[in-house]
Parts: C-alpha cells; sequence; structure tokens
C-alpha cells in the first residue's frame, strides 16, 4: 500500500492546517505519521499457500471417493490438486491485503505496528522539543492500527487511554478509505485534549517540528 494513494492534495494542506492551528493553542508539537505498511509478512503467502494445499487436497479426496476419478493414478489426485491449491493461495496473499492481512495473527501485527511507531518516534526526533511535548500519531494503513505516542510533558498531561477515541476514529477513517478528513479531525481532537489538560503554550513558543504529513511506503 502506498500513502500518497489515499491522500489527495487537499488533503496534505488540511493535515498541515490542522496541525498548525492545534499548536497554536498549546506547546504540544503534533507529528502525522502514516506508512503503507510494517512489514512485508513473508509469512503470510506461505501460510496461505499451505491452507490453499490442504483444501484442495481434501477436495480432490472428495470428489475422487465420490466420482472415482483418476483411477491407477493416485499420486496425480494427490499431487496436483495439493500443488495448484499452494500456488492459488500464495498469489492470492501476494495480491489480496485482505487475504494477506487475514493469515497474520492480531498479535504479530501489533508488535510490528508497535515497533514501526517506536521507531518513527525517533526518527523523526518527536523527542527533541525544548519541552517535551511532542506527540507522534502514527497510522498503519495494511494493519489498519493508530498509535498515539507522547513525549514525557504530555504523559504527565494527559494519560494514555485518553487517546483512544482519537484512535478508534482514525481505525474508522482507514477501513472505509477516508484516512484524510478522519486524520485532520484526530489532529484537532488532539489540540483540545491538550488544552483541556493545560498544556499551554509560552510567550516564546516556536514551530519546532513540521507540520506536514509524513508519508513512507513501509
Amino acid at each position: 500500500m502506498q500513502p500518497k494513494n489515499f491522500f489527495s492534495k487537499p488533503d496534505l494542506e488540511s493535515i498541515r492546517q490542522a496541525t498548525g492551528e492545534a499548536e497554536e493553542r498549546t506547546s504540544g508539537e503534533i507529528v502525522p505519521v502514516v506508512v503503507g505498511a510494517c512489514d512485508d509478512y513473508d509469512e503470510a503467502a506461505w501460510k496461505a499457500a499451505a491452507f490453499g494445499a490442504l483444501m484442495a487436497a481434501l477436495a480432490a479426496g472428495v470428489v475422487h471417493n465420490i466420482g472415482g476419478f483418476w483411477l491407477g493414478m493416485p499420486w496425480l489426485w494427490i499431487t496436483s490438486p495439493t500443488a495448484a491449491g499452494a500456488a492459488i493461495g500464495f498469489l492470492l496473499a501476494r495480491l489480496w491485503p485482505g487475504l494477506r492481512r487475514a493469515m497474520v495473527s492480531p498479535r504479530t501485527l501489533d508488535l510490528r505496528v508497535g515497533r514501526r511507531a517506536r521507531q518513527a518516534f525517533l526518527e523523526e526526533e518527536v523527542f527533541a522539543t525544548r519541552e517535551r511535548t511532542g506527540i507522534l500519531i502514527f497510522l498503519a494503513l495494511f494493519e489498519r492500527r493508530v498509535i498515539v505516542i507522547g513525549d514525557e510533558a504530555i504523559n504527565q498531561a494527559v494519560d494514555q487511554h485518553e487517546w483512544q477515541n482519537i484512535v478508534d476514529h482514525l481505525i474508522k477513517g482507514i477501513r472505509i478509505g477516508q484516512p484524510g478528513p478522519a486524520l485532520v479531525e484526530a489532529i484537532r481532537e488532539c489540540g483540545l485534549l491538550l488544552e483541556k489538560h493545560g498544556v499551554e503554550i509560552r510567550p516564546d513558543d516556536i514551530d519546532e517540528l513540521d507540520d506536514g504529513l509524513r508519508m513512507e511506503d513501509r
């Protein structure tokens, strides 16, 4: 999945504007990041191949017992459908993101999204603000996962569970193919939440981190 295909130019402009407006009212520095997928998930294709081989072998066995096909060539009805089923399963998992995602356990998805989000937190230097008020909003499109990570000062002001409404809204936007508008609204909600908890802006506040959306395929 390529994030650029999910965000129009107006989306990108709206995201930048929403981030700037939220930061005008608080000392928070919001960093939105979206990745197409957090991993290749090569194991998913092999799991789909194994499942396809099993289903094809079972179907071939049923057909053979009912109709008596391939008499005298038992190896043919065992190997041919199995190989075909494996190939079909493998190709479908490679071409169909929904099937590939279904072949990966939710725990594995969570772990790899969490790892990639922490990597983004460091790469984008969300930790490098003067008052430790950086916030990462991380979207993983393939996994349909969202993580919000606040720096030290943010975590002291806002409990992690309070970000859940923002996370839920973003996940819904990803699932219906509208991550852009959902992210704009989430950034606005983020600014309101920071205001509510008194993350006040300083008189000499400056924009320390770029307001634009960061996009990566992986």
